[in-house]
């Protein structure tokens, strides 16, 4: 099945773009432009980064309340970015889960932790629990954790449907990455503004009742994903049951909040309308 709504993409103002609709089955729903073109994913990494650390913890190779980044902090602060670490310095800015603190340098510090645990560079470590497995044979996240990592809609789209339908991690570890961890926290949401709370699962953002937001209006307070500076996101909406991927590289702007919104409330209206 096909889906109208993804074709606006082809009106936004940006040089390549391409997006997908996949079920937790695997079933793709829609997609649309090039679904193999690797993209930067900027901020969009940082869930798959987490995925990885996650098998780690099941694994046994780390705990999540055991410490990891500045005093105080745990990797648990580290994937809910409440560590106190800057956003892109590794320097300590308040205490661990006082605050949201949006932090690039947190996920670098959890990446250290984890080849340090497991004894293999993050990437590789990444590549062998998460990428691999679920054939993503487009997607590297060498470099930097919180943002370097670059995929394709294709792969993407077996991620997100692995999210949904967790194979490779206990859906109860599953279910704990998309429950806000240290509730009633605030920060700041990159792009969006102060959010009072700025809820936050294990390496992804909940949408909850966050105004104004990257996701629709018509999206459930259950959404959870991730978008990234370099024009991509990435969420999943537990109650529709579906997955939206879309990446683009044009950085993000005000070209996006303007987008963005109108077009995932007409792919849940679309999907909605077809059930």
């Amino acid at each position: 099945m096909s889906l109208q709504s993804l074709a606006v993409i082809e009106n936004w103002p940006v040089p390549t773009a391409a997006a997908a609709v996949v079920r937790a089955d695997g079933t793709v729903l829609g997609t649309h432009g090039p679904l193999g073109h690797r993209f930067p994913l900027a901020s969009v990494t940082k869930p798959l980064a987490a995925y990885a650390a996650l098998v780690a913890y099941e694994e046994g190779a780390i705990e999540l309340d055991e410490a990891a980044g500045p005093a105080g902090s745990t990797v648990r602060h580290l994937l809910a970015h409440t560590s106190g670490l800057a956003f892109d310095e590794h320097r300590v800015t308040a205490p661990p889960g006082e605050r949201r603190l949006y932090s690039n340098a947190g996920f670098e510090v959890l990446g250290d932790h984890v080849a340090k645990a497991a004894d293999i560079p993050f990437a590789e470590y990444a590549r062998q629990a998460v990428l691999e497995p679920l054939g993503m044979t487009s997607t590297s996240l060498d470099g930097s954790p919180a943002k370097d990592g670059v995929s394709t809609v294709e792969d993407l789209m077996r991620f997100a449907a692995e999210v949904q339908a967790p194979r490779l991690l206990d859906p109860r570890t599953v279910a704990a990455a998309m429950t806000v961890q240290y509730p009633g926290t605030k920060g700041v949401l990159p792009g969006y503004g102060h959010q009072n709370p700025n809820d936050w699962g294990l390496g992804f953002e909940i949408r909850d009742s966050k105004s104004p937001h990257w996701t629709g209006t018509s999206s459930s307070p259950g959404t959870f994903g991730h978008f990234g500076q370099s024009g991509t996101f990435l969420w999943i909406d537990p109650v529709a049951g579906l997955a939206c991927v879309a990446l683009t590289d044009r950085a993000f702007g005000p070209w996006a909040v303007e987008a963005w919104t109108p077009f995932t409330d007409a792919v849940l209206a679309e999907v909605g309308n077809r059930a």
